[in-house]
């Protein structure tokens, strides 16, 4: 079994072949092609983190994924990053191990935030004027740095709680090129931006449907697990439309599971990713829409990026 490190992995990977392994994945799952076993989920209150376990396969594919992934909030006052884990990619004809992906998190991130431009790339409006980021962690970061290649809009908006961290980050941006305002008040993200990305472990609604311009879009990715939510209800059941990674995980938790068990949309209305990617379904048809894709994180990503990496790191290092 091969044993690969997060910088030996981020060196190998071609972000635009991750990027097309990904939506590649979720037109496999959204076809019934893949096998994806519950998600177990653990929640540590008192140290607020939380883990998820998540595995999948791809019919006909050589090998399948078991991936762990934790997130523990508290872990940058302490000099720690929020995220990490790794990911065990196995022989799909052996069971053998093949490669152990020590990438502390970083896969999973890279996944989110490439699942985060493909969304975008199908349903933000076709002038972006303002890009707003709720958040200033690893996600937040990877968002921004995933829609570079997408727009020419370089004025950003970025919401967070902590002075210290919001400096941080538009120090960051900065020197990505962009604009950048720094807030305390998630209504000025909303009013400064037509593309926002949501990326916080929050457990109640940041943005509200009152604030929202028309035409914008919204990617949320924040609300993986169980209680958590960034986007008021009503703002979810405003949406003209709906776009989920997977219809059975976002009816359980997410943004969109908010909704559902209140009744404010019905099932019939989420649309996922791998029909719009397909051209199955239609996305957005005119720049007045707001649009909504609720991104939980489904394992058929972490099955394609521990492929691909494992592939990459082989190629880039062979002696290893």
């Amino acid at each position: 079994m091969k044993i690969y490190q997060q910088t030996q992995i981020v060196g190998a990977i071609d972000m635009k072949i991750a990027a097309a392994r990904i939506a590649e994945g979720f037109i496999a799952y959204s076809q019934g092609r893949v096998q994806v076993p519950p998600v177990q989920n653990f929640s540590f209150e008192q140290a607020n983190g939380d883990c998820c376990v998540k595995s999948a396969w791809i019919e006909g594919s050589e090998t399948f994924t078991v991936k762990i992934s934790t997130g523990f909030y508290d872990n940058p006052a302490k000099g720690l990053a929020s995220n990490d884990g790794l990911m065990l990619v196995l022989c799909a004809q052996t069971g053998a191990p093949k490669a152990l992906l020590q990438d502390e998190g970083w896969l999973t991130c890279i996944r989110t935030a490439l699942a985060g431009q493909i969304a975008a790339k199908l349903l933000a409006p076709s002038v972006i004027t303002g890009i707003g980021i709720l958040g200033c962690g690893v996600q937040a970061q990877m968002q921004l740095e995933q829609l570079v290649p997408l727009t020419d809009c370089r004025k950003l908006t970025v919401w967070g709680r902590n002075p210290a961290a919001l400096e941080a980050y538009r120090q960051f941006a900065d020197s990505l090129g962009f604009s950048v305002t720094t807030t305390q008040d998630a209504r000025e993200v909303a009013q400064n931006a037509n593309l926002i990305v949501t990326t916080t472990p929050s457990r109640e609604p940041l943005l509200q449907s009152g604030w929202i311009q028309p035409g914008t879009h919204i990617t949320a990715v924040g609300a993986d697990g169980g209680g958590k939510q960034e986007l008021d209800t009503h703002l979810v059941a405003r949406a003209d439309v709906i776009a989920v990674d997977s219809v059975q995980q976002c009816s359980q938790y997410g943004e969109v599971s908010h909704a559902v068990k209140q009744r404010l949309i019905v099932g019939e209305q989420l649309l996922e990713l791998g029909l719009l990617l397909e051209g199955k379904v239609q996305g957005r048809d005119n720049d007045r829409q707001i649009t909504l894709a609720d991104l939980t994180g489904v394992a058929v990503q972490d099955a394609q990026i521990a492929g691909y990496a494992m592939q990459a790191c082989a190629e880039a290092l062979p002696g290893l």
